[in-house]
This record gives C-alpha cells, structure tokens and sequence, in this order.
C-alpha cells in the first residue's frame, strides 16, 4: 500500500500527477528552522570541504612533484578578517522587502555570508579569495523557504533591479557564480543594478513525493548529495547520481549545469534522469516536462536542464530513481596503453556491456595515482597479488612503469553484479588487459572524492592544480587528447615552468567519450593570468578539433567565449531571445551562459 500527504508543503501548488496510484508524498520541505540531519559539515571559506577533513600534503607527492621541477612554497590564506569587501550596494527598501517575504533571519548581509557565497570553487575562485580579494561578493543572502517565496524575491529583485544569482552547494569550477554586470545606466537614467544578492537554496531540501510504480521522486533543489540518498534509502531507492561534488552540489545544480556523475555508465547523466522541472522566473512558474515522453512540440526540459540559472531559478525536480542496490563491486585492471583502453572502452560502449562505473587513466595519471595511493599507506601490490591468487597471472606488477590503470564498477542485485562483471572481464582479458584484483578497486572507490581536498593541499605549498574537460567522437578523440595536453603545456610552459598534464577518461558513450584533464605546475608569481593563457589555448584547441567546450562543469563564465563556435551564431540568437522572455529585466545570473551581443 501507499500512502498521499494530507497537507502539501507550505507554499507548493501540485504538480500533474500528484496523487495518482503509487504516489507517497513522505518529506515536505522542512519548517522554518529545521536542518538536514544528513548535512556535512559547512566548508571552509578558503577551499573545498570540512576543516577536518583537510591534511597537510603527503611528502611522497611533494617530493615526486620536485623532482619534476615543481617546487613547493607554502602559501597559507589570508585570515577571513582581513578578506577586503566592497561595501553593500542594496537600498535598505529593498533589503526591508526582501526580510518582509523570507523573514529578517533569512537575509544576510554581514561579512562572512558574503565572503561564503563569493564566487565558486576553482581553483582561480579560491587564489582570489586566499589572497583577501571578495571583490565578487554579493550585497547580501538571501535564503527563501518554497518556490512561491522564490517567485517574490525574483519580483522584488526585478522591479529593483537587484542582479539574482542562484546558489546551491556553490561548486562551480566555471565561473558560473560570479555574474557579469553589464555597464551603464537603465534606460530611464537610473543606475543600472541596485547589487546583488545571492538566492541561497538550502532550506528547499525536501523530498516531496516518491512514486513506487514509476520510479520517480520529486526532490527539492537544495537538497545535497548525501541528504538526498540517505532519504531515498529510506525507501529503498537511489538517485545514483554521484559526481565528484556530491558532498556539497545540489539537485538543482546538478540539473543546472547537466551534471555527470562518476556512475554514469550505469545509471546516466542527470540530465537523463530528469523527467520534470519546476521553475521560478522574473514573469511566473514554468514547470516543463508532463510525463514520461511528449511529442507535444520541443522538450521544453532542455532548455531548462544546463540553463545555469540564467533563465530561472530550479526549485523542484522530478527524477528517474531505481531500487538501491544490493551488492556493490569495484575492480582494478591494467591495459598496455591509452590506445588500447579507448578501443576497449568503445567495445565495451558499443556492444552494450558498459559496467556502472567505467575509468581509464592514461599513462602520467597512472603514475602519479600510484604514487599518491602508495603515499597514502595504500599497498597496491598487495592487491595485484591478491589478483594473482585469485584470478590466475596479471603480468607486470601494476606499480611497475607503463600501462594505464583501468576501474569498472558494478552495482545491483547479487546476479546483476555477478553477470554483467562476467561478461566485461571476458572481454577485458580477451584483449589482454591484467587484472588487479577488487582491492584496488575498491580503493579508488574509498577516495573518489579526495581530489578537492588535495588540490587545496597543494595550494597551501604553492603548488598550482586545476581541471578542465572536453568531449568528442571516437574518431576524434585520439588527436583531441594529444592536442589539447601540447597546448596546456605549451601555454604553462612558455614562461620557463615545467608543468604535468594527466588525462582520465569516466564518461562514455556509444560514440565517444569524455576526456579530463588535470593540470598541476608551480603557481609563479601571477598563477591566475597564466591559467587564463592555458585556459584559452585549450578552449581554442578544443572547438578546432572537434570537441565540445565542456561535457559536464557546465559553460559559466569561463566558457561562454566559446558559444558561437559551440552552437552557433542562430543558437546564440535563440539562448538570448528565451532570456529575453524569461527575464526581461535581466536579473538573473547575468554574463553567465548567454553571450551578450557584443561577443
């Protein structure tokens, strides 16, 4: 049996589809004051993650990154009472209304909420910040409590012209938090913008209605990762959805930007998952997306899915969610080389016998990953001779030089795991490749989300890391790879620093794959306009070998310079024109996403 909410969450109108067979509405967006019970603990204003859960860097990296010419300098952040903020720019009517529609709690404009909701997490977002530089940070926070308190502020925030950017877990590594105002003044004469406020989503964090016998679930758009799962297990059920942030990102963020977590071989991008949105806009709600599949005219969801909040704010998503599962498996393999895992990769796509999670590092990532996990207490040939016991002769040792480290993961019931495992590894060994047995799988698994952590390590050792992605075609991917790694060393390395240039891929399809590189080199004496050289070297490199300018961080800022050759000058002219409908003051995320028309 099932059982339907008696009383709606405060504010919410039904969606279609409330209340049918199968409906439970077991979670409504907490009251005024309630929290999360699942929530990790807040970050740190200067990096990424809890206090706690931050380590010096491991002497292993350090010294191996010397010997590569990188030398470590340590470079502490500034203290928070000494970050410089402009002054708040907000007319205190506004400010007056704002606290009359989500209550005077629920508006702040004191100094640490500003500088928490400054920018995102790049690596270049957090530089400026360690250096005392909140010149980005909003007027004020303002943190609305359902979707009808949303559509007032974006009322209030039009008529004022108030610039609105909506946060979540605040992740963006694109520049997708940081607005870009447009100068000049209104047409009337007046100043163009009033400021700006930050629209914090946490306290939409409910999980509205689970329907068992169409496997959806309506989730608020600020609940995170983890709350998220750890509600839907309650149930029996999974998003699946696990990308690197999922500490901290969103659902909305994650429908946002078209998220794309490190199982999406198995259970798809978000994108994929989404069966409905509710949105909040300067001119009223829109709520694309009616039931399973329309032909009732374009899918109005893809405008919506990876719109960055440029043309609405995401309060509510509606999602594909399946039973938890059973029995989870990880396992380590060895392939030659990058060649030979992307034609088994491919294999692997085309044939239909993708594992849930699939991922290849090329051969310096490979290297460097060994490094760091045997620096980490992690005793790799431990468990490659496991894998020699248990599956028969691996070959060369996997801490031995050469070769590409390859993950396949497997989730679901007892015989799911057993049987797609089966035949994968079939076909892994059939092209030669060499076990390393479920240890080292499982150890990938255990530090899948270390990255951030470690990136903010080095940067405590003035050691510069930062990612960029791309995607394309099988066909292409080979000479995209190697050009995108000799432009990012070029660019780096034309003021005489070394810089190292690792690849993974985790994301493919039946006709390509994603690719995602990290960049770590000495951060210099002026890190950022060295990133910004490498950063247009590799987006130039990108669209002229037929790649796309992101796969999954989303466009932002950082990537906007790339639309027209991305979608085109006639796709440009549709983003802007839906803009203009959606927003016509202008409100809304400005510069992110959509080119203005000087661009």
């Amino acid at each position: 049996m099932t059982t339907e909410a008696t009383t709606p969450p405060p504010g919410a109108s039904p969606r279609p589809g409330a209340g049918s067979p199968g409906d439970q509405s077991v979670r409504p967006a907490p009251g005024p004051g309630d929290t999360t019970p699942t929530a990790p603990a807040d970050p740190v204003w200067w990096g990424w993650g809890a206090a706690a859960a931050h380590h010096p860097l491991p002497g292993a990296v350090r010294d191996l990154l010397g010997q590569l010419g990188i030398p470590s300098r340590p470079s502490a952040p500034v203290a928070l009472a000494d970050i410089t903020l402009p002054p708040v720019r907000l007319p205190g009517e506004v400010l007056d209304e704002l606290r009359a529609v989500v209550g005077a709690g629920h508006v702040r404009d004191d100094r640490e909420a500003r500088i928490r909701h400054c920018r995102g997490r790049s690596t270049v977002d957090l530089l400026r910040l360690r250096s005392g530089d909140a010149s980005d940070a909003p007027d004020a926070v303002v943190a609305p409590f359902d979707h009808d308190q949303v559509l007032a502020v974006l009322r209030i925030c039009s008529r004022h012209r108030v610039i609105v950017v909506p946060f979540g877990g605040g992740t963006s590594v694109v520049g997708g938090l940081t607005p870009r105002l447009p100068p000049g003044q209104a047409p009337d004469g007046a100043p163009r913008w009033h400021g700006a406020v930050a629209l914090d989503l946490h306290r939409l964090d409910g999980l509205l209605r689970v329907d068992q016998l169409s496997g959806t679930a309506v989730l608020g758009a600020g609940l995170r990762g983890p709350a998220a799962e750890a509600l839907l297990a309650e149930h029996g059920l999974t998003l699946g959805h696990v990308p690197q942030s999922w500490e901290y990102a969103t659902i909305g963020g994650f429908a946002a930007t078209r998220s794309s977590g490190q199982a999406s071989a198995g259970y798809g991008r978000f994108d994929q998952l989404v069966t409905g949105l509710r949105l909040a806009t300067p001119v009223g709600t829109w709520q694309p997306g009616r039931g399973p599949a329309s032909a009732a005219g374009p899918d109005l969801r893809q405008l919506a899915l990876g719109s960055e909040g440029a043309f609405g704010v995401i309060t509510e998503v509606t999602a594909r969610v399946r039973p938890a599962p059973a029995r989870r498996r990880y396992e380590g393999w060895r392939v030659t080389d990058l060649a030979t895992g992307l034609d088994l990769l491919r294999e692997l796509a085309q044939r239909d016998l993708l594992p849930t999670v699939l991922r290849l590092s090329d051969e310096l990532e490979t290297a460097a990953g060994l490094a760091n996990a045997v620096s980490a207490g992690t005793d790799v040939a431990a468990g490659a001779d496991a894998a020699n016991a248990a599956d028969g002769p691996a070959g060369a040792d996997v801490t031995a030089s050469g070769g590409c480290y390859l993950v396949t993961g497997y989730e679901g019931s007892e015989d799911e795991v057993t049987g797609r495992a089966a035949e994968v590894r079939a076909v892994l060994r059939d092209a030669g490749a060499r076990p390393l047995g479920e240890d080292v799988g499982r150890d990938w698994a255990a530090g899948r989300f270390h990255a951030p952590y470690l990136r903010d390590a080095l940067l405590d050792e003035g050691i510069f890391a930062e990612t960029l992605e791309t995607a394309g075609y099988w066909s292409t991917i080979p000479t995209l790879y190697a050009a995108v790694r000799a432009a990012v060393t070029g660019a780096i390395e034309s003021d005489g620093s070394p810089a190292v240039v690792l690849c993974h891929v985790s994301h493919v399809y039946p006709a390509g794959a994603s690719l995602y590189f990290t960049v770590v080199c000495a951060e210099g004496p002026d890190p950022i306009s060295r990133w910004d050289r490498a950063k247009r070297a590799a987006g130039d490199t990108i669209m002229a070998n037929g790649g796309t300018i992101t796969h999954h961080h989303a466009v932002g800022t950082d990537h906007r310079p790339w639309m027209p050759a991305e979608v085109g000058e006639v796709g440009v002219a549709v983003l802007r024109a839906v803009k203009a409908v959606l927003d016509p003051a202008g409100i809304l995320n400005p510069g992110v996403l959509v080119p203005p028309p000087s661009e």
